[in-house]
Protein backbone atom coordinates (compact mmCIF):
# COMPACT_ATOMS: atom_id res chain seq x y z
CA UNK A 1 0.00 0.00 0.00
CA UNK A 2 1.47 3.55 -0.97
CA UNK A 3 2.01 5.10 2.15
CA UNK A 4 3.98 8.48 0.62
CA UNK A 5 3.67 9.75 -3.29
CA UNK A 6 5.39 12.70 -4.15
CA UNK A 7 4.35 13.96 -7.66
CA UNK A 8 6.52 16.97 -9.66
CA UNK A 9 7.57 18.45 -6.53
CA UNK A 10 9.48 21.72 -6.93
CA UNK A 11 10.88 23.70 -4.38
CA UNK A 12 12.95 26.90 -5.44
CA UNK A 13 15.00 29.41 -3.34
CA UNK A 14 14.42 33.30 -4.13
CA UNK A 15 17.74 35.08 -3.52
CA UNK A 16 19.31 38.47 -5.14
CA UNK A 17 21.42 36.18 -7.58
CA UNK A 18 18.12 34.93 -8.89
CA UNK A 19 15.93 31.88 -8.41
CA UNK A 20 17.76 28.60 -7.31
CA UNK A 21 15.96 25.17 -8.35
CA UNK A 22 16.70 23.06 -5.84
CA UNK A 23 14.22 20.42 -6.14
CA UNK A 24 12.59 20.70 -9.89
CA UNK A 25 10.19 17.64 -10.69
CA UNK A 26 10.90 15.69 -8.38
CA UNK A 27 8.55 12.43 -8.10
CA UNK A 28 8.47 9.16 -6.19
CA UNK A 29 6.51 6.74 -4.43
CA UNK A 30 6.99 4.81 -1.00
CA UNK A 31 5.16 2.08 0.48
CA UNK A 32 4.73 1.12 3.95
CA UNK A 33 7.70 -0.62 5.44
CA UNK A 34 9.70 0.21 2.33
CA UNK A 35 13.76 1.62 2.44
CA UNK A 36 14.25 4.20 -0.41
CA UNK A 37 17.68 5.89 -0.50
CA UNK A 38 17.59 9.22 -1.57
CA UNK A 39 21.83 8.86 -3.40
CA UNK A 40 23.61 12.24 -4.55
CA UNK A 41 26.31 15.14 -3.91
CA UNK A 42 26.01 17.74 -2.05
CA UNK A 43 23.55 20.33 -3.55
CA UNK A 44 21.82 17.98 -5.56
CA UNK A 45 18.63 18.42 -3.48
CA UNK A 46 17.98 15.15 -1.16
CA UNK A 47 18.08 17.67 2.10
CA UNK A 48 15.70 19.73 0.86
CA UNK A 49 13.23 17.03 -0.61
CA UNK A 50 13.20 15.56 2.93
CA UNK A 51 12.69 19.15 4.19
CA UNK A 52 9.75 20.36 1.59
CA UNK A 53 7.72 16.81 2.58
CA UNK A 54 7.88 17.66 6.68
CA UNK A 55 6.90 21.61 5.52
CA UNK A 56 10.59 22.72 6.91
CA UNK A 57 11.36 25.17 4.16
CA UNK A 58 12.46 28.44 5.68
CA UNK A 59 12.06 31.76 3.26
CA UNK A 60 13.77 32.88 0.92
CA UNK A 61 12.81 28.97 -0.06
CA UNK A 62 9.05 27.56 -0.44
CA UNK A 63 7.30 24.76 -2.62
CA UNK A 64 5.98 26.16 -5.49
CA UNK A 65 4.54 23.86 -6.88
CA UNK A 66 3.69 19.85 -6.89
CA UNK A 67 1.80 17.16 -4.65
CA UNK A 68 3.39 15.27 -1.40
CA UNK A 69 0.51 13.16 -0.68
CA UNK A 70 1.02 10.92 2.48
CA UNK A 71 -1.63 8.19 3.46
CA UNK A 72 -4.27 10.17 0.78
CA UNK A 73 -3.48 13.99 2.29
CA UNK A 74 -1.71 16.46 0.22
CA UNK A 75 0.53 18.22 2.54
CA UNK A 76 1.16 20.66 0.04
CA UNK A 77 -2.66 22.08 -0.21
CA UNK A 78 -3.52 21.16 3.17
CA UNK A 79 -1.01 23.99 4.98
CA UNK A 80 0.89 24.50 7.80
CA UNK A 81 -1.74 23.25 10.32
CA UNK A 82 -2.36 20.11 9.20
CA UNK A 83 1.46 19.05 8.76
CA UNK A 84 2.47 20.41 12.24
CA UNK A 85 0.19 17.44 13.58
CA UNK A 86 1.58 14.43 11.53
CA UNK A 87 4.88 15.78 12.19
CA UNK A 88 7.18 14.23 14.93
CA UNK A 89 3.82 11.82 15.41
CA UNK A 90 3.64 9.94 11.98
CA UNK A 91 6.30 11.20 10.18
CA UNK A 92 9.74 11.90 11.72
CA UNK A 93 13.12 13.52 11.03
CA UNK A 94 16.33 12.73 12.36
CA UNK A 95 18.88 15.01 11.28
CA UNK A 96 22.96 14.67 10.70
CA UNK A 97 23.96 16.66 13.85
CA UNK A 98 21.69 15.16 16.64
CA UNK A 99 22.34 18.39 18.72
CA UNK A 100 19.66 19.56 16.34
CA UNK A 101 16.98 17.57 18.14
CA UNK A 102 18.59 17.78 21.43
CA UNK A 103 18.27 20.43 24.02
CA UNK A 104 22.11 20.73 25.64
CA UNK A 105 20.34 22.32 28.72
CA UNK A 106 17.72 19.62 29.50
CA UNK A 107 18.04 16.36 30.95
CA UNK A 108 17.15 13.30 27.86
CA UNK A 109 13.97 12.40 30.00
CA UNK A 110 12.56 15.62 29.53
CA UNK A 111 13.09 15.84 26.35
CA UNK A 112 11.52 12.70 25.38
CA UNK A 113 8.63 13.18 28.03
CA UNK A 114 7.64 16.71 26.23
CA UNK A 115 7.72 15.00 22.92
CA UNK A 116 5.21 12.40 24.33
CA UNK A 117 3.04 14.62 25.70
CA UNK A 118 2.85 17.37 22.82
CA UNK A 119 0.89 14.79 20.41
CA UNK A 120 -1.22 12.47 23.24
CA UNK A 121 -3.20 12.95 26.28
CA UNK A 122 -1.03 10.46 28.30
CA UNK A 123 0.27 10.52 32.11
CA UNK A 124 4.13 11.81 32.52
CA UNK A 125 4.03 8.21 33.82
CA UNK A 126 3.40 6.80 31.23
CA UNK A 127 5.59 9.26 28.72
CA UNK A 128 8.29 8.06 31.00
CA UNK A 129 7.78 4.91 30.22
CA UNK A 130 7.99 4.52 26.58
CA UNK A 131 10.60 6.52 26.77
CA UNK A 132 12.80 4.38 28.85
CA UNK A 133 11.33 1.56 26.29
CA UNK A 134 12.35 3.35 23.42
CA UNK A 135 15.99 3.93 24.51
CA UNK A 136 16.34 -0.03 25.10
CA UNK A 137 14.25 -0.37 21.68
CA UNK A 138 17.45 1.47 19.28
CA UNK A 139 20.37 -0.38 22.07
CA UNK A 140 21.28 2.10 25.16
CA UNK A 141 21.74 0.07 27.67
CA UNK A 142 20.96 1.47 31.51
CA UNK A 143 18.48 3.13 30.00
CA UNK A 144 17.20 4.62 33.63
CA UNK A 145 20.57 6.07 34.53
CA UNK A 146 20.96 7.49 30.91
CA UNK A 147 17.42 9.25 30.53
CA UNK A 148 18.57 11.44 34.13
CA UNK A 149 21.68 12.05 31.71
CA UNK A 150 22.29 15.40 29.52
CA UNK A 151 23.42 15.41 26.08
CA UNK A 152 27.17 16.47 26.62
CA UNK A 153 27.43 13.35 28.86
CA UNK A 154 26.90 11.34 25.86
CA UNK A 155 29.43 10.18 22.63
CA UNK A 156 28.70 10.95 19.12
CA UNK A 157 27.13 7.78 18.49
CA UNK A 158 25.07 7.47 21.93
CA UNK A 159 23.38 11.11 20.87
CA UNK A 160 22.57 9.42 17.54
CA UNK A 161 20.76 6.70 18.83
CA UNK A 162 19.22 9.23 21.37
CA UNK A 163 17.86 11.12 18.47
CA UNK A 164 16.58 7.95 16.89
CA UNK A 165 14.78 7.15 19.98
CA UNK A 166 13.23 10.28 20.02
CA UNK A 167 12.27 9.81 16.06
CA UNK A 168 10.59 6.60 16.92
CA UNK A 169 8.28 7.32 20.22
CA UNK A 170 5.48 7.99 18.29
CA UNK A 171 5.57 4.73 16.00
CA UNK A 172 5.78 6.64 13.33
CA UNK A 173 4.75 5.42 9.37
CA UNK A 174 7.73 7.43 7.98
CA UNK A 175 11.57 8.74 9.21
CA UNK A 176 12.95 10.75 6.69
CA UNK A 177 16.87 10.20 8.02
CA UNK A 178 19.19 13.21 7.17
CA UNK A 179 22.55 11.79 6.73
CA UNK A 180 22.74 10.48 10.46
CA UNK A 181 25.41 8.30 10.17
CA UNK A 182 27.70 10.70 8.54
CA UNK A 183 29.60 11.85 11.76
CA UNK A 184 30.13 8.33 13.43
CA UNK A 185 33.22 5.64 13.18
CA UNK A 186 32.49 2.88 10.69
CA UNK A 187 31.62 0.65 13.52
CA UNK A 188 29.08 2.68 15.17
CA UNK A 189 27.50 3.53 11.38
CA UNK A 190 27.45 -0.61 11.15
CA UNK A 191 25.20 -1.06 14.06
CA UNK A 192 22.95 2.17 13.95
CA UNK A 193 22.20 0.90 10.47
CA UNK A 194 21.58 -2.89 11.45
CA UNK A 195 19.16 -1.14 14.33
CA UNK A 196 16.82 1.47 11.93
CA UNK A 197 16.71 -1.82 9.38
CA UNK A 198 15.63 -3.95 12.30
CA UNK A 199 12.99 -1.99 13.60
CA UNK A 200 11.87 -0.65 10.01
CA UNK A 201 11.11 -4.24 9.75
CA UNK A 202 9.56 -4.95 12.85
CA UNK A 203 6.90 -1.68 12.97
CA UNK A 204 6.40 -1.33 9.14
CA UNK A 205 7.67 1.86 8.97
CA UNK A 206 9.06 3.57 5.64
CA UNK A 207 11.95 5.09 5.83
CA UNK A 208 13.96 8.01 3.46
CA UNK A 209 17.61 7.51 4.37
CA UNK A 210 19.35 10.53 2.85
CA UNK A 211 22.97 10.28 1.73
CA UNK A 212 25.42 10.89 -0.67
CA UNK A 213 27.63 7.63 0.38
CA UNK A 214 26.36 4.19 -1.83
CA UNK A 215 28.56 2.22 0.48
CA UNK A 216 26.34 2.91 3.24
CA UNK A 217 22.81 2.69 1.48
CA UNK A 218 23.33 0.06 -0.83
CA UNK A 219 23.38 -3.00 2.32
CA UNK A 220 20.32 -0.97 4.01
CA UNK A 221 17.59 0.46 1.29
CA UNK A 222 15.32 -1.70 -1.01
CA UNK A 223 15.34 1.28 -3.78
CA UNK A 224 17.76 3.84 -4.87
CA UNK A 225 16.67 7.35 -6.41
CA UNK A 226 20.02 9.47 -7.74
CA UNK A 227 19.43 12.72 -7.51
CA UNK A 228 21.81 15.24 -9.66
CA UNK A 229 20.91 19.22 -9.66
CA UNK A 230 17.84 19.17 -8.18
CA UNK A 231 16.30 16.14 -9.72
CA UNK A 232 16.03 12.49 -9.74
CA UNK A 233 18.12 10.62 -13.09
CA UNK A 234 17.83 7.21 -12.17
CA UNK A 235 15.88 4.77 -9.79
CA UNK A 236 14.77 1.43 -9.09
CA UNK A 237 15.67 -1.47 -7.22
CA UNK A 238 19.21 -1.30 -5.40
CA UNK A 239 20.89 -4.31 -6.11
CA UNK A 240 19.61 -4.11 -10.02
CA UNK A 241 21.17 -0.43 -9.87
CA UNK A 242 24.59 -1.31 -7.85
CA UNK A 243 25.21 -4.13 -9.98
CA UNK A 244 23.85 -2.22 -13.27
CA UNK A 245 23.99 1.32 -13.75
CA UNK A 246 22.33 2.97 -16.65
CA UNK A 247 23.04 7.05 -16.06
CA UNK A 248 26.49 7.74 -16.31
CA UNK A 249 26.11 9.89 -13.26
CA UNK A 250 25.34 7.30 -11.30
CA UNK A 251 28.28 4.79 -12.85
CA UNK A 252 30.31 7.69 -12.18
CA UNK A 253 29.13 7.33 -8.43
CA UNK A 254 29.84 3.64 -7.96
CA UNK A 255 33.38 3.65 -9.62
CA UNK A 256 34.59 6.60 -7.46
CA UNK A 257 33.72 4.11 -4.63
CA UNK A 258 37.32 2.12 -3.71
CA UNK A 259 35.52 -0.59 -2.04
CA UNK A 260 35.83 -3.74 -3.63
CA UNK A 261 38.17 -2.60 -6.46
CA UNK A 262 41.74 -3.92 -6.37
CA UNK A 263 44.96 -2.23 -4.24
CA UNK A 264 46.51 0.17 -6.01
CA UNK A 265 43.87 0.76 -8.82
CA UNK A 266 42.86 4.11 -9.78
CA UNK A 267 40.15 5.38 -9.43
CA UNK A 268 37.54 7.10 -11.79
CA UNK A 269 36.28 10.70 -11.12
CA UNK A 270 33.97 12.30 -12.69
CA UNK A 271 34.85 15.30 -14.36
CA UNK A 272 34.05 19.23 -13.11
CA UNK A 273 31.80 19.64 -10.95
CA UNK A 274 27.86 20.13 -10.08
CA UNK A 275 26.08 23.23 -11.85
CA UNK A 276 24.90 26.13 -9.52
CA UNK A 277 21.63 25.87 -9.31
CA UNK A 278 20.87 29.51 -10.15
CA UNK A 279 23.08 28.83 -13.83
CA UNK A 280 21.69 25.43 -14.91
CA UNK A 281 23.33 24.39 -18.14
CA UNK A 282 20.66 23.80 -21.30
CA UNK A 283 19.43 20.62 -21.91
CA UNK A 284 20.76 17.57 -20.10
CA UNK A 285 22.33 18.95 -16.46
CA UNK A 286 24.68 16.39 -16.52
CA UNK A 287 25.66 17.55 -20.04
CA UNK A 288 28.83 19.13 -19.41
CA UNK A 289 30.61 16.52 -17.35
CA UNK A 290 29.33 13.62 -19.40
CA UNK A 291 31.66 11.42 -21.63
CA UNK A 292 28.56 10.33 -23.27
CA UNK A 293 27.49 13.91 -24.07
CA UNK A 294 26.35 14.50 -27.80
CA UNK A 295 23.79 17.57 -29.62
CA UNK A 296 21.10 15.23 -28.58
CA UNK A 297 22.11 16.62 -24.81
CA UNK A 298 20.84 20.53 -25.57
CA UNK A 299 17.07 18.99 -25.09
CA UNK A 300 16.06 18.27 -21.38
CA UNK A 301 15.49 14.28 -21.07
CA UNK A 302 12.18 13.34 -19.75
CA UNK A 303 12.35 10.11 -17.74
CA UNK A 304 12.15 6.85 -18.91
CA UNK A 305 11.85 2.97 -18.35
CA UNK A 306 14.57 1.08 -20.48
CA UNK A 307 13.97 -2.05 -18.25
CA UNK A 308 10.90 -2.75 -15.78
CA UNK A 309 10.71 -0.87 -12.41
CA UNK A 310 13.96 1.36 -13.61
CA UNK A 311 13.88 4.61 -14.60
CA UNK A 312 16.47 7.13 -16.19
CA UNK A 313 16.79 10.59 -17.66
CA UNK A 314 19.32 9.97 -20.23
CA UNK A 315 19.30 10.21 -23.73
CA UNK A 316 22.69 8.25 -24.02
CA UNK A 317 22.25 5.53 -21.03
CA UNK A 318 24.49 2.53 -20.44
CA UNK A 319 22.07 -0.14 -21.87
CA UNK A 320 24.32 -2.69 -22.37
CA UNK A 321 24.03 -3.07 -18.39
CA UNK A 322 20.18 -4.28 -19.30
CA UNK A 323 21.34 -6.87 -21.46
CA UNK A 324 24.00 -8.27 -19.28
CA UNK A 325 21.09 -7.87 -16.94
CA UNK A 326 18.73 -9.39 -18.98
CA UNK A 327 21.24 -12.16 -20.40
CA UNK A 328 22.26 -13.20 -16.97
Amino acid sequence: MTLLEVRDLKTHFFTRDGVAKAVDGVSFSLERGEILGLVGESGSGKSVTGFSILGLVDPPGRVVSGEIRFDGTDLVAAGEKTVRTLRGKRIAMIFQDPMMTLNPVLRIDTQMVETVLAHEKVSRAEALERARETLVMVGISAPDERLKSYPHQFSGGMRQRVAIAIALLHKPDLIIADEPTTALDVTIQAQILSEVQRLCVQSNTALIWITHDLAVVSGLADRLAVMYAGRIVEEGPTSEIIAHPFHPYTRGLIESVPQGKPHRTMLTQINGMAPSLLHLPEGCRFRPRCRRADAACLVDPALTEPAPGRGVRCFHPHLEARDEAMAS
